[in-house]
């Protein structure tokens, strides 16, 4: 099967050829390809394939022993902690070596080296937008602060000797396909694409920014429509830390956060030079997670139970590779990085930690101004101050490298001006300042939680992580429970950093950083659980400024499930991870059964029953929840899109729960009005204009067959490469979607959901979808996949050395110094 599969690629690779410049797509040689020596070939993996290996390397000072089990899983025994991560380094790259070095390249901006300048310029765009963020200046000084620590440099250096361990008895015949298809080859690894790694991972849970598109509306709304529109403080949040007795906020801010003088003539004002194309190339707005813990008081065993699903973009490769660590000093068992040391979100035998995204703002823009065109000194505080210049060199296959000079200020590199526009005709210079250019060591958190044993050396391990910032979720097996909001966050007054502020004046720079002590956090709660789903922390009354977008309905819903809950086991954990019940469906239905039904048509009569029969669930089968889907979209098009069009500038779109709650206050919402036509419309005029309008969809998708959920979403995860469909899993039956525990949607979703029981033996859950094998013709590749759409789990086995002999072990590596 895995034979015919690569068959399949390689005719769609031939397809490709003749579709686009062989050159500029697939520079290998389609004879090299073919080789039956050292083609494609040879990546088909026979399904009774053996990892048995005895290995020497003269890195290794002592002896490793990996037992894979029957999932692929490796379990590392080592002596020494750095031949450990040497061993990991070594089992990342050979079963993964191709997706960590993409995905450094794309941190980088080297993906035109490999991909060319890539249609309309994007590729290339893209490598620029990378270079001009500042993300290997910031992973310069990432491996600078590592350098400080002995624990860091031993283990980050062990681990790249093991990849290139592996890359240097690597052969030709068995180089990943990818390399093979895109006709190059792996590069030496080092600390710095370690690093990269990290920094890509905090663009991509902390990079994201609406700031042009906030400025845009800024510009072009009344301050009451904007606060109408963009409020921050939902009606249904559920706070992942409440202000109460037992977790009190802060009575007042360690500093003064009074805005400037200047700021209602210079920041809230209105100004006429809105910005007309913004930045495509940004984080999925989607990422987050979700994560709890019940107390043992809410558990029949009396033991803790922890639960993490992170929700990121879904692709084969996998982003994660499950694996155990073990050495005299701890063991841990879970989900891996490939391309960084340690278990990321797992547990040993004493905890557990998690993860979810904290979604604070932790990148802003300032405007700078040019002494003139040599860029050579911007006015700053009355005074022209020297910049300094990066030169940038952004080698295009088959073209001539690129030259770009970046400028960087006080506030950070220039990422947008007359040399890389971020508008057509107006340039604005634009310099960004990030919390991830500042040096920082963040691997270190995930070295200590491994290595921690209770609550204490959890707080210890986590106060390394600034960028990105999380809420890290823990559990122990001596019964302690707990969440921080962990990171370095810039201490803020109200909208700072909504928008584009003045880069002339330091005094809108960020007040300092919130004392660690006053990030929201909690602590064994009474009410005996503590859960987070990138929620807003904390409420109106916490004395900083947290940002303004944060979903609430996956909080809402947790929360409300968890407080009615007792006697829990893990099974009752795991079910509602995939739980599928729509919340904001629930909120949104009495103000759509307001709908006159005199006022549809016949075909959207039909789906209006539909929708009233409907049990709010989005699971698989559910024909309700797409005719719920479809007619909210085109009801917030129909409220909202002639005032965005009259505007007809980018400009961010209102939270999830913007619409259902402003119609839930005020029926006679001002935005219902269609400004376009004469009449003035009434939310029962719109509601039955946008399920008309959702009718055309709902009977071609019907005609499809399509009606259901499942089908009408059509999750699917893609090969990195997103062209080579026969490597990518599509047609997926799962239910979901945006605003549900389930946030499964058509390519983004839970990319790993783990459960944690904290008994003496720890019971642990867990599954991803894809499988541990990076290469397509192996059957480990995507063996994870249905089951994980099915909502099932695999046992995780946190094994002992004594326990080598188990039948789920069925094959053994053995290193040792040569």
């Amino acid at each position: 099967m895995r034979f015919l599969s690569l068959a399949g690629a390689l005719l769609a690779t031939i397809g490709l050829i003749y579709l686009f410049d062989s050159r500029q797509v697939l520079p290998a040689p389609l004879g090299q390809l073919l080789s039956p020596q050292h083609g494609i070939w040879q990546n088909a993996e026979p399904v009774n394939a053996s990892f048995n290996e005895e290995l020497s390397f003269p890195g290794l000072a002592g002896e490793v022993n990996v037992y894979i089990d029957d999932r692929l899983v490796p379990h590392v025994f080592a002596a020494r902690e750095e031949d450990a991560y040497f061993v990991q380094g070594f089992l990342h790259a050979k079963f993964r070596l191709w997706q960590m070095e993409f995905q450094t390249h794309a941190a980088a901006g080297r993906l035109s080296e490999i991909l060319g300048e890539g249609p309309d310029s994007r590729i290339l765009q893209y490598d620029r937008s990378m270079r001009r963020l500042g993300m290997v200046y910031a992973a310069e000084k990432s491996v600078r602060e590592m350098e400080k620590s002995p624990e860091s440099k031993r283990q980050y250096e062990a681990y790249a000797n093991g990849v290139n361990a592996y890359i240097e008895q690597l052969p030709v015949s068995q180089l990943p396909i990818e390399y093979k298809l895109l006709g190059y080859y792996p590069e030496k690894w080092s600390p710095m694409k370690t690093a990269l790694f990290l920094k890509y991972m905090s663009y991509d849970l902390a990079g994201g920014e609406d700031d042009l598109e906030f400025t845009n509306a800024r510009d072009n709304l009344s301050g009451m429509d904007f606060e109408k529109l963009f409020y921050y403080l939902a009606d249904s949040l559920k706070p992942i830390v409440p202000n109460t007795a037992e977790t009190p906020y802060p009575a007042a801010a360690a500093m003064d956060l009074t805005p400037p003088a200047s700021a209602d003539s210079l920041y809230f004002s209105f100004r006429n030079d809105s910005i007309t194309i913004t930045n495509p190339d940004k984080p999925n707005r989607e990422n987050g997670s979700n994560n709890w813990a019940v107390a043992g008081s809410k558990t029949k065993s009396g033991r803790p139970i922890l639960s993490n699903d992170p929700h990121l973009g879904l692709n084969l490769p996998s982003l994660w590779f499950e694996m155990q660590i073990t050495t005299p000093e701890f063991s841990a068992y879970g989900a891996t990085f490939p391309g960084s040391p340690n278990v990321i979100i797992g547990f040993n035998e004493n905890i557990s930690f998690g993860f979810t995204n904290a979604g604070r703002d932790v990148k802003d823009y300032y405007e700078v101004t040019y002494q003139d065109a040599s860029r050579s000194a911007y006015l700053y505080n009355g005074e022209w101050t020297p910049t300094e210049k990066r030169v940038e060199i952004i080698r295009v296959k088959g073209q001539p490298a690129l030259i770009d000079t970046v400028v960087y200020t006080d506030w950070g590199p220039v990422m947008y001006d007359e040399h890389f526009r971020v508008n057509g005709e107006k340039i604005r210079n634009l310099a960004v300042r990030w919390k991830a250019h500042d040096a920082s060591n963040d691997g270190l958190a995930f070295y200590g939680l491994n290595h921690a044993k209770n609550y204490d050396e959890y707080l210890a391990a986590i106060k390394n992580l600034t960028c990105p910032g999380q809420n890290c979720i823990f559990a122990s097996r001596s019964g302690d429970i707990a969440i921080w909001q962990q990171g370095e966050f810039p201490a803020k007054w109200r909208r700072q950093g909504d928008f584009i502020m003045p880069g002339s004046d330091s005094s809108y720079r960020w007040k300092g950083m919130i004392p660690q002590s006053e990030n929201p956090h909690m602590v064994n709660p009474s009410r005996g659980y503590v859960s987070s789903a990138n929620q807003l922390s904390v409420d109106g009354s916490y004395p900083y400024y947290t940002g303004n977008v944060f979903p609430v309905y996956r909080g809402y819903i947790i929360n409300r499930m968890l407080d009615s809950m007792q006697q829990i086991i893990p099974g009752d954990m795991m079910r509602m991870q995939v739980d599928n019940y729509n919340v904001k469906a629930e909120f949104a239905r009495d103000i759509l059964l307001r709908t006159n039904p005199s006022d549809l048509d016949e075909n959207a009569r039909k789906y209006l029953d539909m929708f009233r029969n409907w049990d709010l669930r989005s699971d698989v089968g559910s024909e309700g929840a797409t005719v719920f889907e479809l007619w909210w979209q085109a009801l917030q098009t129909a409220i909202w899109e002639d005032e965005f069009e009259k505007i007809g500038l980018p400009l961010p779109w209102p939270q999830e729960y913007a619409l259902v709650e402003s119609l839930m206050r005020d029926s006679a919402y001002s935005f219902t009005d269609n400004i376009k036509t004469p009449e003035k419309e009434t939310l029962e005029n719109m509601l039955a204009l946008a399920l008309n309008t959702a009718t055309d969809s709902l009977d071609k998708l019907s005609a499809e067959g399509r009606l259901a959920w499942e089908k009408a979403k059509d999750t699917r995860v893609k090969h990195l490469l997103k062209v080579i469909d026969p490597f990518s899993r599509h047609h997926l039956p799962i239910g979901g979607g945006k605003g549900m525990i389930n946030a499964t949607n058509s390519e983004h979703g839970p990319s790993w959901r783990m459960v944690v029981h904290m008994t003496d033996g720890i019971e642990a859950y867990g599954i991803y979808p894809g499988g541990q094998s990076g290469n397509p013709g192996s059957k480990y590749y995507d063996n994870f996949m249905d089951d994980w759409a099915a909502g099932k789990y695999n046992r995780l086995w946190l094994m002992k050395e004594e326990e080598r002999k188990d039948s789920r072990i069925k094959w053994t590596m053995q290193f040792r110094s040569s």
